[in-house]
């Protein structure tokens, strides 16, 4: 373990969150032709298969699994996939579902009895700051149904974050894998009840190259690209050199979809970022700054 972060290594954190940041405008290209609860199953179909015969399942019980599963496939991504299709734009989204890190301090809180400190209920209200202002700006590009959507899209994956602390699992590649066997299923049930053979077969029959390229990017890259690389830079170095890094997801996800999309970004939208932004990065880095401003004083 070391302080710092070989340039390689950099590297690597780096095209993880350009990847997933960026993965916000790939969804919304896919959701031009497919309905959003069947892209999402198709998906986790390709993140479950052929992974689960190449990978050892972890050791958990299988209700773990599906506990996993059925919150970030069906919870978080069915519901994130609703959004995006018309109701909230991918720039936008990808920095309201950070607040997934505030809803897991509130479910460790309820859950396990851990305590607030005076420095996460600063970067809560931050955040919270920054929503607000989103919430006032909602429009015909962003409406309110898309923020609920979102929020409870974050809710779940807090759920979902849960579920993986208490499995115990390091290695997150073969977790998510076996977890996907149980977010396809219900994801295409729902498709078939709420979406209809008409609208599966319209979006199949119409789906191109681009379409089928941000399906795989799915689980390629975003599932297997980003778990694998993500959990060996965890296994290598410290979380508190890693985790940080996420931060960047929203600044590629508004980059991106400015710039491919024509997302605008006016001046309360950047705003709004730096608040929750500067939430974020409060939460997650001030820990860090007072062991380290601790071990400077500290007499030697």
């Amino acid at each position: 373990m070391t302080g710092t972060l070989p340039l390689r290594d950099v590297l690597l954190a780096l095209a993880v969150v350009a990847v997933w940041g960026t993965n916000f405008v790939v969804i919304r290209i896919g959701l031009d032709h497919l309905p959003p609860l069947l892209f999402a199953a198709l998906r986790f179909v390709l993140a479950a298969l052929p992974g689960v015969f190449l990978l050892r399942r972890p050791a958990v019980p299988w209700r773990n699994l599906a506990a996993y599963g059925l919150l970030i496939g069906a919870g978080q991504f069915g519901l994130l996939f609703i959004a995006l299709r018309g109701h909230i734009a991918p720039g936008l989204a990808s920095l309201v579902i950070q607040i997934q890190v505030f809803f897991t301090i509130g479910l460790s809180v309820r859950l396990t009895g851990e305590r607030v400190s005076g420095h996460q209920w600063a970067a809560l209200g931050l955040a919270a700051a920054g929503l607000a202002v989103i919430a006032a700006h909602t429009d015909a590009a962003t409406t309110p149904f898309g923020l609920g959507l979102v929020a409870c899209a974050a809710l779940s994956w807090a759920g979902g974050n849960m579920a993986a602390k208490r499995s115990g699992v390091r290695a997150m590649l073969p977790y998510v894998v076996w977890a996907s066997l149980f977010s396809a299923p219900p994801l295409l049930a729902a498709s078939f009840l709420l979406e209809g053979w008409d609208a599966i077969r319209d979006g199949l029959v119409r789906a191109d190259l681009a379409t089928w390229g941000a399906v795989v990017w799915q689980a390629v890259g975003n599932t297997l690209f980003g778990y694998a690389i993500w959990g060996w830079l965890l296994a290598r170095h410290p979380a508190a050199l890693i985790t940080p890094m996420a931060l960047l997801v929203p600044v590629f996800g508004m980059g991106a979809s400015a710039l491919w999309l024509g997302e605008p970004l006016p001046g309360w939208k950047l705003g709004a970022a730096g608040l929750v932004l500067g939430g974020l990065a409060l939460g997650l880095l001030y820990p860090r700054w007072r062991a380290c401003a601790a071990v400077k004083s500290a007499p030697t």
